[in-house]
């Protein structure tokens, strides 16, 4: 039995890498993934869209993770295994492009000279030691630097420009290899996230949109003020919020969020996402005295501030204040009462209690906790809540995003020099011959033959125009 051949194995592997068939199956299988990607929500709206489908689909697009699909192992393996792809076709070509970007050709060659335009030939009055340095001068401005031989009887030039064009491609590859190596290094460190922040109110904890899970930031935001204007007909026109960013107890940065203008606060950017009402601190009530009949006013009570009882034997206090008590049982507070004759006493008082009494036993509100009037000889009643606003901000951290706009710009630079820029190498041959000289421009391009034509016929012109001055 033969061994086996590590080094055949790693040709083979090689070969498979560096080979374009992958990049542009691998492409391909992107395109197609990123349309299931497009058409199938993702994350948190793929509850929505679950809820339409059947459960056995459900499983399968689960098992594919096909509605979290940027996150999932086999996108991030596709993702990196073009980038693997990329570094070896760049390292396998780029021998040769290093060969043509350092070929030093002769001057005195005379191949491209053959078949060249009669236009590009003319001849001058004198000897070529007197037109040297004009010539020389003129292919200088042009090329830049330029070198020089003599031969019996001739006198050869030779200037190129814009080598690194050899290199443009490169610079393509890696512009894509830096905007890959951005989307992979935002899938892992990267979150998208939202909160809820009360008008008034600080937090320092967001909820990742993808499992829900709670994360803890590393500084606080305040909700300082929240506005919202409406057009005639009730509609949101525009809604933002002024907020102040904490850390280590200071107020760092402050700014204003709208809708399409975010703040982005140690790499973590809050959007402008929505915004709503709940509950507030102030709650409206009444308290009846059945001794006597005596019904007191409204009171409008803070939550958490303790305010005397009518007859002075006690007081109360707003304990807990919930807009929907349970989903179902409506506006509701808590109300604790102290007084120095008995223990504290809990209760919850609705504000539909006559609706609640309708739909659930009579018996339910017999129980002390559910009992407006668990503390004798008093009665609550509740009036309202005052609401307040909250704004509602998707916050995204994406870590990736500098190295994503890096490539970006790259890519335009290296599209331009692959597609518009090409390597000209010029010649030019004094030849001498009775009193006059006779000047032959040649020249070739790795590409766009068409423009190298153009500029030979220029060069040539000025080269007419220097040695007839």
């Amino acid at each position: 039995m033969k061994g086996f051949n590590t080094e055949k194995s790693a040709n083979v592997l090689w070969r498979f890498l560096s080979s374009v068939k992958l990049t542009i199956a691998l492409l391909i299988i992107l395109a197609v993934t990123s349309i299931f990607g497009t058409v199938i929500p993702q994350q948190e709206g793929a509850m929505e869209f679950a809820q339409r489908l059947s459960p056995s689909l459900v499983r399968l697009l689960g098992a594919l993770q096909l509605f979290d699909m940027y996150h999932s192992l086999w996108f991030r393996l596709l993702i990196g295994t073009l980038a693997l792809n990329l570094i070896v076709c760049s390292l396998e070509r780029l021998p040769a492009s290093l060969k043509r970007f350092r070929a030093r050709p002769r001057p005195d060659r005379a191949k491209p000279f053959e078949d060249q335009a009669p236009h590009r030939h003319f001849e001058v009055n004198g000897r070529i030691p007197d037109i040297t340095r004009p010539v020389a001068r003129v292919l200088k401005r042009h090329c830049g630097t330029i070198e020089m031989k003599e031969t019996e009887g001739s006198q050869w030039f030779y200037g190129q420009k814009a080598r690194y064009a050899h290199f443009g491609v490169y610079l393509v590859h890696f512009s894509v290899l830096l905007i890959l190596i951005g989307g992979i290094i935002g899938s892992f460190l990267g979150f998208e996230a939202y909160v809820n922040i009360p008008e008034g109110e600080t937090v320092n904890v967001v909820r990742v949109r993808a499992n829900q899970a709670p994360k803890a930031l590393s500084f606080m935001v305040h909700c300082e003020n929240f506005a919202v204007d409406f057009y005639e007909n009730g509609a949101p026109k525009e809604y933002r919020s002024d907020l102040s960013f904490i850390s280590n107890g200071k107020v760092i940065q402050k700014g204003t969020i709208l809708v399409n203008h975010p703040i982005t606060f140690k790499g973590i950017t809050f959007y402008q996402s929505s915004y709503g009402t709940i509950p507030g601190d102030k709650v409206h009530l009444r308290v009846s005295q059945k001794v006597g009949g005596a019904e007191i006013s409204p009171f409008e009570v803070e939550k958490g501030l303790s305010v005397n009882l009518p007859g002075n034997d006690g007081q109360f206090r707003v304990v807990e204040v919930e807009g929907n008590l349970r989903g179902m049982m409506g506006p509701a507070v808590l109300i604790s009462v102290v007084s120095s004759s008995s223990e504290e006493t809990r209760f919850w008082v609705f504000q539909d209690i006559e609706a609640l009494r309708k739909r659930f036993p009579p018996v339910m509100f017999q129980s002390p906790i559910l009992n407006p009037s668990s503390f004798k000889p008093y009665t609550f009643f509740l009036d309202g809540i005052e609401s307040k606003y909250y704004t509602g901000l998707q916050v995204n951290r994406d870590p990736g995003v500098p190295l994503v706009w890096v490539g970006f710009s790259l890519i335009i630079a290296g599209l331009f020099v692959t597609f518009f820029i090409s390597h000209r190498r010029v010649w030019i041959q004094l030849s001498q011959g009775k009193g006059t000289v006779r000047i032959s421009v040649a020249g070739k391009a790795n590409k766009n033959p068409v423009g190298l034509e153009k500029e030979l016929d220029q060069l040539t012109q000025r080269l007419r125009r220097a040695l007839e001055r």
